[in-house]
């Protein structure tokens, strides 16, 4: 018998970008909410779609189940998101952590979006460390996970937590934490909270690429499966050592291939730049500011 703690969740994977986005089912009333879910972006042909977005509702209507949020871990640097399409459509609410404004800030400047300001209203819902909210009979937890970005949350959702870019499958690891207001010590110990959840939590990554000697996506594991075998932070490895490789491997890195258009759609929770004058809509690419 499934109990009214255990959501049951559908994991939907953009092979683009190699993102997971969740449908979040609380049994016992058929109430749902979308985790993450992606807006189609070809930037060859500047062109969006909603394929990944259509998945997702059709599911919905199929199964017969109620939409009632659309819940952002972070503003993503590698995917655009379907949040806005999603409530232009149904008119639920997009909730997100509250230091949301910290990425808005740094991020807006560089777009010149002047339409992104304190007093916009971009998202319906902003979350504190320890805010509650209903999804149905389910209840769920929000826990501030900064480091890959200051604005990073998990979702604790009855058995399970959604934990974004924080960490990825054991076999992974974790997330860069070179972005804006990203820092390596904090990770480590925003991973730490998430690792004191019981062991038998499960545990829905935001992101899957397949390491050496895996041929398989995956995106689920549990909190004592990461405790035990994270290469990154299993195994009881401490801060320091973690954040010299963090940040030895993060300075190897390239930036995302979709951060600049990602960014500015999403620090408007996916919603397009304002028109033009002429009625036609533009993604900046500032010059040789990243």
């Amino acid at each position: 018998m499934t109990h009214t703690h255990t959501p049951e969740v559908t994991g939907f994977f953009d092979t683009a970008t190699n993102t997971v986005s969740y449908l979040v089912v609380d049994p016992a009333t058929n109430s749902a909410a979308i985790i993450d879910p992606v807006l189609d972006y070809d930037q060859a042909a500047a062109r969006t779609s909603t394929a990944s977005i259509e998945r997702i509702l059709t599911h919905i209507r199929d199964h017969d189940l109620k939409l009632v949020r659309v819940l952002e871990t972070h503003a993503h640097a590698d995917h655009l998101t379907g949040a806005d399409e999603i409530r232009h459509r149904t008119g639920v609410p997009i909730g997100i952590g509250q230091h949301i404004t910290k990425v808005q800030k740094v991020f807006g400047n560089l777009f010149d979006a002047h339409d992104v300001t304190p007093d916009s209203v971009v998202f319906d819902e902003t979350y504190s460390d320890g805010d509650h909210f209903m999804i149905g009979a389910l209840e769920a937890r929000v826990i501030h996970t900064p480091g890959h970005t200051p604005a990073c949350v998990t979702y604790v959702i009855g058995d399970a937590a959604f934990v974004g870019d924080t960490l990825f499958m054991p076999d992974y690891g974790s997330a860069r934490c070179d972005f804006p207001g990203g820092d390596a010590r904090t990770l480590y110990q925003s991973i730490q909270r998430i690792l004191s959840l019981p062991d038998s939590t499960r545990v829905f990554v935001g992101h899957d690429y397949l390491p050496q000697g895996r041929t398989e996506f995956a995106w689920e594991t549990t909190v004592g499966a990461q405790k035990a075998s994270n290469i990154h932070v299993g195994g009881g490895r401490s801060e320091d050592d973690f954040v010299a490789m963090r940040e030895a491997r993060d300075a190897t890195l390239s930036a995302p291939k979709l951060i600049l258009p990602a960014l500015q759609v999403n620090i408007r929770a996916g919603a397009l730049p304002p028109a033009e004058e002429s009625g036609k809509r533009f993604i900046k690419l500032p010059l040789n500011q990243i």
